[in-house]
């Protein structure tokens, strides 16, 4: 076995395992800590690093990359201020240097390069030019993230910084053993939005068990029952879910238990829901209607099986739309 391989190997080891983790943490407690990804972002930088010096890559390239991790880093430990710096702290000064090299390195990367990523894609650059194109192109995937963090697309914050984490583990396609591969499936999308997308699919797979779990308990609601489930009103404090069933007042001033179809836009206080809880039982109501609070990097998880096994999903369903 080749060192490119061992290394790319190594890439899928440490995908399952930190994502696996990732993922129980966030379902268990709805959080994963800025910690675990400091700390999971060693392998990826070193593996990253190590697959660079591999394939001999110039310096300014290693500098691009260091650009691409700074960035994702924003995600974590925030910018450095320039009070923070006039101030003395090790950190931001570290971290400024830091954002000095990077951007010396994309800098040297478009003098030299600029006029060749067409080529890059035709196959004819050579071979300095295809991996810091490649390198640089890592900013796609993280902006994108980013992006979508900032205008709440994502929600949740531990997913953005998982999938910025994936964009740094495994930067291009080549750096992961593909075990089908399909031509044309590496340039329609980077690896961590492919992960994205298989991840949405596996998502859209949730109602069709929510059906089959309600119809086997005998909560048939059409409204409902592919989305929500039944719950005791004393374990609803407990879990992570969004409350469903509430109280309206008709306007003859009677008292009305109704189900709503959507979770409410912001979430609601411990207080609030407690409060909430406390009208519905002083009604006499046992069982509400609930959804569950599905962590993204719970379904990202498993979406590692065909990222590996099939690459990206474009693939397959750009053919389909006669592409």
């Amino acid at each position: 076995m080749e060192s490119a391989e061992i290394v790319s190997w190594t890439r899928v080891a440490v995908l399952f395992l930190a994502l696996g983790i990732a993922a129980w943490m966030d379902h268990k407690d709805r959080r994963v800590p800025n910690e675990f990804w400091i700390t999971w972002s060693k392998p990826a930088i070193f593996l990253w690093t190590l697959d660079l010096l591999i394939l001999e890559a110039e310096w300014y390239t290693l500098a691009t990359a260091a650009a691409m991790v700074a960035y994702a880093s924003t995600a974590v430990i925030g910018r450095p201020t320039i009070q923070d710096i006039m101030a003395g702290k090790i950190l931001d000064i570290s971290v400024s240097i830091w954002y000095g090299i990077g951007i010396i390195g994309v800098v040297q990367g478009l003098l030299l390069h600029s006029d060749q990523p067409l080529s890059v894609i035709s196959g004819e650059a050579s071979d300095s030019a295809e991996i810091w194109w490649k390198t640089f192109a890592v900013f796609i995937p993280i902006f994108l993230v980013d992006m979508a963090w900032k205008m709440r697309l994502i929600h949740g914050g531990a997913d953005c910084k998982a999938l910025m984490w994936v964009s740094i583990l495994v930067p291009y396609w080549s750096s992961i053993p593909t075990l089908y591969s399909k031509s044309g499936a590496y340039l329609a999308m980077p690896p961590a939005i492919a992960l994205l997308v298989w991840g949405g699919f596996a998502f859209l797979i949730l109602p069709f068990f929510m059906v089959l779990k309600n119809l086997k308990n005998g909560d048939f609601n059409l409204r409902l029952m592919w989305h929500a489930e039944k719950m005791n009103i004393d374990k609803v404090a407990a879990n992570h879910v969004w409350l469903l069933t509430t109280i309206a007042e008709m306007p003859n001033g009677e008292k009305k238990i109704i189900h709503k179809t959507r979770a409410p836009s912001k979430t609601p206080s411990k207080d609030q829901l407690k409060s909430n809880i406390e009208a519905l039982s002083n009604q006499g109501v046992q069982y509400v209607w609930v959804t569950k609070k599905y962590p993204l990097l719970v379904f990202l998880w498993p979406a590692l099986i065909p990222l590996v096994m099939l690459g990206g999903p474009m693939a397959y369903i750009m053919p389909l739309l006669g592409l």
